[in-house]
């Protein structure tokens, strides 16, 4: 493929970088062939150049795409080269907090210095019996892998844990021990699990120091092996050390400490024990505070000296030799702060007294003189003498340090022969799975000794390990028949052969070592002679002469040559281990000394190359001593090194590589400097180039025919898959080296996954943007059309408004036209009027001038008479109007006075109901008042109407008069003239009178003026009075709103109360049902524990006895199981106790340990049972609470039924008597001529007979009949009930509420009526300011109020009538169906009418069902109450319906005989009436002598040697398939409750007890037997609990017999109460319960995984990613795989089985239950321990599988099981990987819907969402950040997965049975024929 392909524009690559060692960029142009440099964008935005290299001309790495990043196994990634591998752990370590990677066969463990919640049990056992590629990588899938191996090939395993300090090895092989301890067990009682992990504190004190890298460094490499027996369960272990750093006992750089053992004990000096030590504080001592950091931070060394203890107890190192360590310990320190000063320039001495020499002395049990000596001298032996020569104080200083070394090594080597002693097993050992935790690649500043053998060991290790993968990769490539080219890998041979070849390092180190005057220098100066310029790995450094340099497969190291000879020597001064040995006071010292050959690792040669020496020096060959001094310590290391090559090459290795990801020790940082070291160091890469140079990228043919379908053409798909893929890549990718096919892969090379991917990608975004295209266009032009049509619209509606406006315009001007003419014409007119009656005044006014000057004088005393009359009259009325005026002003303001004090007590008596009746009260009376006054104002109205005619009248009687004295004065002219000198006079008083008419005018203004004042003040004070009411109305709605608001508020209070307090006693007895079922699964493990202890001690007599007689298998089980309160039982199982222990004394411990805690369990389940029972009585009083409610609610509906069975019973006593009365009268001796045919007797009772015949066949089918229109009738009277009740219901709410809204109006409406009633009162004392309007207004609102009302309730009544009259019209067409329907049966033969009768029971009932079904299809809680109570009515009618047909057998059997007696009697009467000759030629007919019908008992009886027989042909041998099928269910629990029934109704306790415990320990030795088939113990599971149920229903007890028909109460127990051995019953069913559980979980476990995770139940929606060298299963449905159909199709099988064997509904549904919440916790933990399955598609078929799940759910009608809620964390689970995950709504909407999810779990799922394709984006790390804090006051279990060994309560709701026992028959398939009917 060419470069101009891949490097486009907008390509990304990576760039080397100083700091981050890679950057990534991206192309701004196309590379073209030639360029020298590139245009790249930084991700920050930087433009930079990049310059190619002109020689090499090598384009920057390419990057891989994002679907890639963050893969589980590195070899997945398309580009493999260092930095896609250093980006890919980046973003799994930092952004998804997942610290274990797959890099092919090595898993890559990076330290997060972090404590992580992802070792616990939980994930063990996840983990357990698992793919290594199907679940994510992690430290126990390696393990698993081994073990698993281990047992599949037979082989044994070795685990490599390598990397530097610091990074984790000793965590991650401690983890993988304690996975193996917790997966395997032990095979023995010894508990040598905990032993192995109990070593572990041990040697990281002893062997773990803090170093500037790591708190808790190795600082010796260990191999551990864990063997294992037959059954692969552990057996013991055994540990190899390696190269202990004993120079850090006597020095330690900064920052560094000493091995932990010394902190630990200095900080545990004040014990009481310890005080003998003479210890204090850590910087005391010389060998403890070198490196001035004696703390580490969050550790407690006295704790953990604790810890270290306790292990030293358990691996079984006695208190004595604990103290003899602590001494060696002590005296080591004691010995380093020994101060020894100079003599001269050639001796030294030790200062008398030396406080710390002494403690030495005191402690090792040596003399102070001895060993101050030899600290200061050295002895020299030659051949003919000894000399003694004193050393330098340098030297002395040495030889002391070399002691302390040498000792601490001999105690270390002795620890771990005794920690191997502990760890070893006595059984043979089969296989073995070794832990390498051994040191990494080292390279610091300075490197000597200790770095060159870490690194030399790191070279095998390293060649080893290309070895095995090179191996693996030709092995894979010839499994798929790929030819096979010679990679070219690195080979370190050559390194390892300068170090360890002849002439080599080590060997040229030997040889300097047994020089007598070899140094150092002259050792340099060797190598340089003999390897520079001739080893092209061997370097010398320029500047120095005493170094070399070697170029190791990581890097190259420099070694100061400065030490090596002193440290391969590892000398120690003879006379001072002499010294020690003659100890007699210190026997540990001298088992440390008293052999130094044997004093070595048991399995190796002695860790660090310790020098042999022997205490018994006269027993040594000469030369012994010298020779073993020549064995250095490099040639040691190379030896014991060899051995472990030789053990892995013989062993599959597993390697783990841990990274250190930064040097400050901070969590979840990742310096990627170095991580890239580390990883050139540790071979990861090495495997990359390895796995790169090859084909990386391995498909099979149909994961890539389902990744690149889109790629193909439909043309291009043909039936074979593998020739499909053939053509398809044949056309995509030209160079066919770029590919091989295999057998069942296709190999790419590196790179064209990317270009594939990058392939499908531009197809799908091609696809896409066509498919947007079309979209948008569709809503574009959808929008359009939509704009379109609204713009026509809105222009219709503006015509239309614009066409109104026109026309509302010219109505308009037409109007003012109209207005202006008649507005014209009214002004004119007006004007006219106006001057016409101007005129008529002035003309009126002229001639009343001339008029009264003419009788002026003539009338002037007779008018001054009437004018002063009526100035008078109008005076006197003026003045008493004024003062009534006054008189009623007064009233009013003490009224108004008195209103306002009574306004304040209303205001105070506001809230008072009384008061505002009588508020009302006065309201009424005052509205009557109101009326009656309104009368009397228009009566005076009346009166003054009638007063102004008259005085109309009169004026113009008046106005005539004058028009006559007009006349007259006229006339008399003349004389009017004479008399003017009056006028002068009547002038005067015609302007007095005007003046008087001018002051009336002004009066009566005032008066007016005063009434629209008073008339406005009155309209105030009745609104003000309106307002007050309407805010006592106001207030009084506030206060019925808060007392009803209060009274729901306590109502929700007392009913959650109530809820959670019901709640709280669920989850308490629930707990309770839990511990003590728990109990129970314990008990029942010690009883097999203890079956198998007496079999195993069974064996061990038996064995040695030839000729042992064999038990017989027909025999009782009695022997061998645990009886229940059986005397006989007990004794016999303690005498056999009894032999057994004097068989097998080995075994008494343990077994009274069994039997002790056998006792305690007893006691405990006791207790237990009764915290049970104590719950239960009370859930039992609250549910008969309730029933004896609903039992007088239904006492009603059942009174019916009542009468209708006891007219039948009397009916049946009728004809039962009238048999009696037939029956006596033939019994009497009566003449033969009565009773002859013919005779009036006998056509009496002949027709009696055949009444009674045809009425009992009439009574007959009347019953049917009768009880199927009772229940027909029922439902319809209970149906109109339920209507009845709704239609009264709501206008009484209506009514109820509006009272609410209006309670006063109502109050003051019915005020009104009794007001109506009660005598009128004075309207004077009624208020008269404004009151009565207000009240009157009320008045009228209250009759509004109750007008809606009544026009409600007239509704409600109108359609109760048509709902009434349509169930009348119903009923009718019932009553014409159901009489149609007994014509048409009475027209039938009897045997017909029963048929159809039932036939039309049936059809009524299933239509009755269908309606109740859609009626309650909402609600299906009362829908199932209602088939709950169909069922027991139908019970009930049958139950009667058998009654009634036993009555009808029996009166027709005794009317057949009462026929043929009579039929007897008739042919004797005949015969009297013959001769004797013809009675003997007549032939004599046979007649047929019925058998009397007997009336079973529903009883069994058995002989007592007959009950074994019973137990086996019923128990042990019965087939459950053929009893479930053929027979009823329950069958042989009926049986053993009628054989248990004859034993207690001949009272026989023995008979019962051993019936009892012969049937329980039968049950017990099935399900021991065949306790893995589903069938048997779900079989069994049936039967139990229907023999719980007889034992309780025929208990005799109140409770149980409720449920009883009258027969069943007289089958009731008599003699004995069970109640202790239902109980038993009890606990067994719930044994069998869990068993039964287990059987189903074990069925269901392996299609789990596969069915609801793995398997494609929609084809397409899931994309296939490249899975790497890890393979996982696949998700295309192969033959053998598990689809979610099986997972169905086994449910089906489950439920179909239990219904079968008459499981009860309640276990059944909780069954389910148990099964649904193990397929939800399955499915879940694998989603969180699976990267891969975390994806949006995934998401979507988990929701689609559990629809389906729902679906089968709902098809077996147990919804209501409670089984969907367990699915609720798998549904959440899976919304969470669909949902958007952006913004601070999408994390609100997470939270609010993720409350079945814990807080990790939600955010483990989050950190493991991996896009499938690049249209899907990655959850941003701010997000997740976000959901945590929204998240962090959960309170809630830190565990990440669910339990899936948890297990619900189980409970047994009692279910009586209906089936009568008389009625049972026993097939003779079951071999039970000595069993009698009683």
């Amino acid at each position: 493929m060419a470069a101009s392909e891949l490097y486009t524009k907008h390509a990304r690559v990576w760039i080397p970088d100083a700091e981050e060692v890679w950057k990534s960029a991206e192309l701004l142009k196309d590379y073209k062939q030639g360029d020298a440099l590139l245009q790249l964008r930084l991700d920050d935005g930087t433009d930079v150049e990049h310059k190619l290299d002109p020689k090499t001309k090598n384009l920057p790495h390419l990057r891989n795409p994002d679907i890639l990043v963050g893969e589980n196994d590195l070899t997945a990634l398309s580009y493999l080269h260092e930095p896609a591998i250093l980006h890919n752990l980046k973003v799994r370590f930092m952004d998804s907090k997942l610290i274990y990677t797959y890099c092919g066969i090595v898993l890559v463990a990076i330290n997060p210095y972090e404590t992580l919640p992802i070792y616990g049990a939980d994930i063990i056992n996840a983990y357990s019996g698992q793919n290594m590629g199907d679940m994510d990588p992690h430290i126990f899938a390696v393990a698993e892998e081994s073990y698993k191996q281990m047992a599949r090939d037979e082989r044994n395993q070795s685990i490599i844990v390598s990397g530097e300090s610091g990074a984790g090895k000793t965590v991650s092989a401690k983890y993988a021990m304690r996975y193996f301890a917790t997966v395997s067990g032990s095979a023995s009682e010894t508990n040598v699990e905990e032993k192995v992990l109990a070593s572990n504190p041990i040697m990281e004190s002893i062997g773990n120091a803090k170093t500037t890298r790591n708190d808790n460094s190795s600082r010796f490499g260990k191999y551990i092996e864990i063997g294992f027996d037959k059954k692969y369960q552990i057996i013991g272990a055994n540990m190899r050390t390696y190269l202990l750093e004993k120079s850090r006992v006597v020095f330690q750089a900064d920052d560094e400490r000493n091995y932990h053992i010394f902190y630990q004990l200095c900080a545990s000096a004040q014990l009481p024990e310890l005080k003998v030590l003479k210890l204090g504080q850590a910087t005391n001592f010389h060998y403890t505070k070198q490196g001035r950091s004696p703390v580490i931070d969050g550790v407690d060394d006295a704790k953990e000296m604790v810890n270290t203890r306790h292990a030293c107890t358990l691996l079984g190192i006695s208190e004595p030799y604990q103290m003899g360590i602590f001494r060696i310990l002590a005296a080591i320190l004691h010995l380093g702060n020994v101060e020894i000063k100079d003599r001269d320039s050639d001796s030294s001495i030790v200062p008398p007294n030396n406080a710390h020499l002494t403690v030495f002395c005191d402690l090792m049990g040596v003399t102070y003189q001895d060993m101050s000596q030899w600290l200061c001298h050295k002895k020299l032996k030659t051949a003919a003498e000894t000399y003694i020569k004193p050393i330098p104080k340098l030297q002395a200083v040495n030889a002391r340090d070399a002691l302390a070394k040498h000792i601490y090594a001999k105690l270390f080597d002795w620890i771990v022969d005794h920690v191997n002693k502990a760890l070893r097993s006595t059984v043979n050992q089969n296989s073995f799975i070794g832990v390498l935790d051994i040191y990494g690649f080292e390279t610091f500043e300075i490197n000597s000794f200790e770095q060159f053998c870490i690194n030399y060991a790191n070279e095998k290790l390293q060649q080893q390990f290309n070895m095995h993968v090179f191996k693996l990769e030709q092995e894979e490539y010839m499994k798929e028949q790929i030819p096979w080219t010679l990679i070219d890998f690195y080979d370190n041979q050559p390194c390892i052969n300068l170090i360890e070849a002849k002439m080599g390092i080590l060997d040229l180190l030997d040889e300097e070592c047994r020089m007598p005057k070899g140094s150092d220098d002259t050792w340099a100066q060797k190598l340089y002679n003999t390897h520079l310029n001739k080893c092209a790995l061997f370097h010398k450094p320029r500047l120095s002469n005493k170094a070399f340099i070697i170029q190791h497969f990581a890097d190259k190291v420099e070694y100061q040559c400065d030490g090596f000879l002193e440290k391969n020597k590892d000398t120690v001064n003879e006379e001072q281990i002499t010294v020690l040995k003659t100890s007699k006071k210190f026997e540990l010292l001298v088992e440390l000394f008293q052999d130094e050959e044997k004093a070595t690792t048991p399995t190796g040669p002695p860790p660090g190359g310790r020098t042999r020496l022997s205490v018994k020096q006269t027993k040594t060959r000469p030369g012994q001593t010298s020779r073993d001094h020549k064995k250095t310590v490099g040639l040691q290391f190379r030896n014991s090194l060899q051995l472990l090559m030789d053990t892995l090459n013989a062993t599959t290795p597993h390697y783990v590589r841990c990274i250190k990801p930064n040097d400050n020790k901070h969590p979840f940082t990742f310096d990627p400097s170095r991580a890239v070291q580390q990883l050139r160091a540790c071979g990861v890469l090495e495997t990359i180039r390895i796995s790169a140079a090859g084909f990386p990228s391995r498909w099979t043919y149909q994961e890539f025919f389902s990744r690149y379908r889109v790629l193909m053409k439909q043309k291009d798909v043909l039936s074979d898959r593998r020739l499909t893929c053939r053509n398809v890549l044949e056309k995509l990718i030209k160079d066919q080296d770029k590919y091989q096919f295999g057998k069942t892969k296709i190999f790419f090379r590196a790179g064209q996954v990317a270009y594939l991917e990058k392939l499908r990608a531009d197809k799908l975004r091609v696809a896409c943007i066509r498919i947007q295209k079309t979209i948008r266009s569709w809503l574009l032009r959808k929008k359009y059309l939509r704009m379109r049509s609204a713009a026509i619209t809105i222009q219709r509606y503006v015509r239309g408004y614009q066409a109104r406006c026109l026309a509302k315009f010219l109505r308009r001007t037409q109007a003012a036209v109209t207005i202006q003419k008649f507005q014209r014409m009214y002004r004119e007119r007006k004007r006219y009027r106006r001057m016409q009656a101007a005129s008529l005044v002035v003309q009126c006014m002229l001639r009343a001038y001339m008029a009264r000057q003419k009788y002026q004088a003539m009338l002037r005393e007779h008018k001054t008479i009437i004018i002063q009359k009526r100035v008078r009259g109008w005076l006197a009325r003026l003045h008493y109007k004024r003062s009534l005026e006054a008189v009623v002003y007064l009233q009013c303001c003490i009224r108004r006075m008195r209103a306002r004090r009574e306004l304040k007590k209303l205001k105070i008596e506001a809230r008072s109901v009384e008061h505002f009746k009588k508020l009302n009260i006065g309201m009424e009376n005052k509205i009557m008042q109101l009326q009656r006054k309104v009368d009397e104002q228009h009566k005076e109205k009346k009166a003054m109407t009638e007063r102004l005619n008259s005085l109309a009248n009169s004026y113009a009687v008046e106005s005539e008069k004058l028009r006559n004295e007009v006349e007259r004065l006229r006339l008399t002219e003349e004389e009017a003239r004479n008399n003017s000198n009056r006028i002068t006079t009547l002038l005067e008083e015609l302007a007095r009178l005007k003046k008087e008419l001018c002051d009336t005018q002004r009066d009566k203004r005032t008066i007016e003026e005063w009434a629209d004042k008073y008339k406005l003040e009155t309209e105030q004070l009745v609104a003000e009075l309106k307002e007050q009411n309407m805010l006592l109305k106001t207030e009084k709605d506030d206060l019925n709103r808060l007392i009803q608001e209060q009274n729901q508020e306590m109502t929700e209070k007392m009913e959650k109360a109530l809820v959670e307090e019901t709640k709280q006693l669920e989850c308490e007895l629930n707990e309770e049902r839990s511990r003590y079922q728990n109990l129970l699964t314990e008990h029942r493990r010690l009883e097999d524990r203890h079956d198998d202890l007496k079999e195993e001690m069974k064996l061990m007599v038996n064995i040695p006895k030839p000729g042992h007689r064999r038990t017989d298998s027909t025999h009782s089980s009695n022997e061998s199981e645990y009886t229940y309160n059986s005397e006989f039982a007990e004794s016999e199982e303690s005498a056999r106790g009894a032999e057994d222990v004097t068989k097998a004394p080995l075994d008494m411990s343990l077994f009274l340990k069994l039997q002790k805690r056998v006792t305690e369990l007893e006691q405990e389940k006791q207790s237990l049972q009764n915290e049970l029972d104590k719950k239960e009585e009370q859930a039992y009083r609250a549910r008969a609470r309730e029933e004896d409610e609903q039992n007088r609610v239904r006492g009603a509906e059942l009174e019916y039924e009542s009468l209708k069975r006891q007219e039948l019973d009397t009916e049946n006593k009728k004809l039962k008597n009238d048999l009696n009365e037939l029956r006596k009268a033939l019994s009497e001796k009566s003449p033969p001529g009565v009773t002859a045919p013919g005779s009036p007797a006998y056509k009496v009772v002949m027709e009696q007979l055949n009444s009674s015949n045809e009425e009992l066949e009439v009574r007959k089918e009347e019953v049917l009949i009768l009880r199927s229109q009772l229940v027909s009738q029922k439902e319809a009277i209970h149906q109109k009930e339920n209507k009845q009740t709704m239609t009264e219901a709501m206008p009484c709410m209506e009514d109820v509420h509006k009272m609410r809204d209006a309670g006063e109006i109502t109050q003051a409406y019915l005020a009104v009526k009794e007001s109506n009633r009660s005598p009128p009162q004075d309207y004077h004392v009624l208020n008269e300011d404004g009151e009565l309007w207000l009240v009157y207004e009320g008045l009228k609102e209250t009759n509004r109020l109750l007008e809606s009302q009544l026009q409600t309730l007239r509704k409600s009544h109108e359609n109760e009538t048509e709902v009434l009259r349509e169930e009348l019209q119903s009923v009718k067409e019932d009553n014409n169906r159901q009489q149609q329907l007994l014509a048409q049966n009475l027209q039938l033969p009897p045997e017909a009418r029963i048929e159809a009768s039932l036939q039309h029971e049936i059809t009524r009932l299933t239509n009755e069902n269908l309606y109740f079904e859609e009626l309650y299809a909402d609600d299906p809680t009362k829908y199932q109450f209602y088939r709950i109570s169909l069922y027991k009515r139908i019970i009930d009618l049958m139950e009667q319906l058998e009654k009634q047909d036993k009555t009808v057998r029996k009166l027709k059997k005794q009317l057949k005989v009462f026929a043929k007696k009579i039929g007897e009697l008739e042919i004797s009467g005949q015969m009297e009436n013959v001769s004797p000759g013809q009675i003997i030629d007549e032939p004599i007919h046979p007649v047929n002598i019925p058998r009397k019908e007997k009336d079973f008992q529903g009883m069994l009886e058995y002989k007592k040697e007959d009950e074994s027989k019973l137990v086996k042909n019923l128990i042990l041998e019965l087939k459950p398939r053929g009893v479930a099928v053929n027979l009823i269910p329950g069958l042989p629990a009926y049986i053993l409750f009628m054989c248990l029934r004859h034993a207690d109704y001949i009272n026989d306790d023995q008979k019962v007890r051993t019936l009892l415990t012969s049937t329980i320990n039968g049950i017990k030795k099935i399900l021991k037997k065949r306790g893995d088939d589903y069938e048997t113990v779900s079989f069994w599971l049936s039967n139990t609990c229907r023999f719980l149920h007889c034992l309780k229903q025929y208990s005799g007890e109140e409770s149980f017999m409720k449920h009883n028909t009258p027969r069943q109460n007289e089958h009731c127990l008599s003699n004995f109460d069970l109640a202790e051995y239902r109980q038993v019953l009890s606990d067994l069913a719930i044994q069998i319960y869990q068993q039964l559980v287990k059987v189903m979980e074990n069925i269901l476990q392996p299609m789990i995984v596969s069915g609801m995770l793995e398997h494609e139940t929609i084809q397409g929606v899931s994309g296939v990613k490249p899975t790497g060298l890890r393979k996982r299963t696949s998700s295309i449905a192969d033959e053998g795989t598990y689809t979610l159909d099986s997972i169905l199709r086994q449910l089906n099988s489950f439920h179909s089985t239990m219904c079968q064997h008459g499981t009860d509904p309640e276990l059944i549904k909780q069954v389910i239950k148990q099964m649904f919440y193990i397929i939800g916790a399955v499915t879940l933990n694998n989603l969180l321990l699976r990267k891969d399955m975390c994806s949006w598609s995934k998401g979507m078929q988990i929701r689609y599988n559990v629809s389906q799940l729902e679906e089968w759910l709902r098809d077996k009608n147990l919804m209501t099981s409670g089984a969907k809620e367990t699915l609720e964390p798998l549904i959440q689970a899976a919304q969470l990987l669909q949902v958007k995950k952006k913004t601070d709504e999408d994390a609100e909407a997470i939270c609010s819907m993720c409350n079945a999810l814990s807080t990790a779990q939600i955010v483990k799922v989050l950190n493991l969402y991996t896009p499938v394709n690049e249209f899907e984006e990655r959850v941003s790390v701010s997000f997740i950040r976000t959901i945590q804090i929204r998240l962090r006051d959960r309170k809630e279990s830190p565990q990440l997965l669910m339990d899936t060994k948890n297990i619900y309560p189980v409970t047994f709701p009692f279910n009586p049975s209906s089936l009568a026992l008389e009625t049972i028959q026993i097939p003779s398939s079951l071999n039970l024929l000595f069993l009698t009917r009683v």
